[in-house]
């Protein structure tokens, strides 16, 4: 495809809190790389006087001639109702991450379920993935969940305080993946100590929402643990799962990988990921 270098291309984040979030200069700064006119701005309503509805939002931003937006929590999953067409992984999931406005259509897609897997593949695929359980049935958690099983994941158990969101997607991943692949567990804790690996796709950990999805004292060296929280890089979780002694990686990958593929739905290019993830490290350990 011929490049047009120079051109200009706006974009933007849909989400509550994202004062902190890196994504912004992750993709003005490889814009610029690239020549690109490359502006992402955020669109937070926890920073302004009144709360829009999501689509008054959505809609602003086509009128501003975006070509199109990231979207974060707690929006994921609404955000469904306001497309025009979804790509396959974002079917899968029920939730989209990103959302790309072509020729007066809104197309959404999930570039964390991809961003998920690249990293994943590249800090856990030598580890023991028997057994795992996901904690968090949310827009992420379901991403995530989609990746794990994909990345060959043998038996997924899925833990939520939402059983019914829990009970919705364990269907929804056996329709794709098979009879058995996915459970609803009764509780992390209750099954922590039979699995290989451990995964945290809830907001427990951030800044706001303070504290570890299990007790930290049910780890063990033999586990894996993921957290893909990445504000901040280490949470109270991840330092735990460190002292005792377990691999484990941080939400920085997904964060960086899905941001990798949203850069390239936007503009057309192929995004560097060693480039993005210069910038995201320059941030510091956050």
């Amino acid at each position: 495809m011929a490049v047009e270098l120079g051109r200009s291309v706006l974009v933007g984040l849909i989400g509550r809190g994202t004062a902190l979030s890196r994504t912004p200069r992750m993709h003005e700064v490889e814009g610029a790389r690239q020549g690109l006119r490359y502006v992402y701005n955020r669109i937070d309503p926890a920073e302004m006087a009144e709360t829009p509805p999501f689509e008054a939002m959505l809609r602003a931003a086509e009128i501003c001639g975006y070509a199109g937006v990231n979207v974060t929590h707690p929006y994921k999953q609404q955000a469904l109702a306001w497309l025009d067409e979804m790509s396959d992984e974002a079917r899968a999931v029920g939730a989209v991450n990103t959302i790309v406005f072509e020729g007066g259509r809104r197309v959404g897609h999930n570039t964390d379920m991809w961003g998920f897997a690249e990293s994943f593949r590249r800090t856990m695929e030598t580890e023991p993935m028997d057994r795992v359980v996901l904690i968090g049935a949310g827009g992420a958690g379901a991403a995530v969940a989609n990746a794990l099983l994909g990345c060959g994941v043998g038996t997924l158990l899925v833990a939520d305080t939402n059983r019914t969101g829990a009970t919705a997607l364990v269907a929804a991943l056996e329709a794709r993946f098979g009879t058995g692949r996915a459970i609803v567990a009764d509780g992390a804790q209750a099954v922590v100590g039979a699995v290989d690996g451990i995964v945290n796709a809830t907001p427990v950990g951030m800044a706001d929402h303070p504290g570890t999805p299990i007790p930290t004292a049910l780890l063990e060296a033999r586990h894996w643990v993921v957290d893909i929280i990445y504000f901040p890089m280490e949470t109270e979780f991840v330092r735990a799962a460190k002292t005792a002694g377990c691999r484990i990686a941080t939400g920085a990958g997904m964060a960086l990988f899905q941001a990798v593929k949203a850069f390239e739905l936007f503009s057309g290019l192929p995004a560097d990921p060693d480039a993005m993830r210069s910038t995201f490290d320059s941030f510091g350990p956050g």
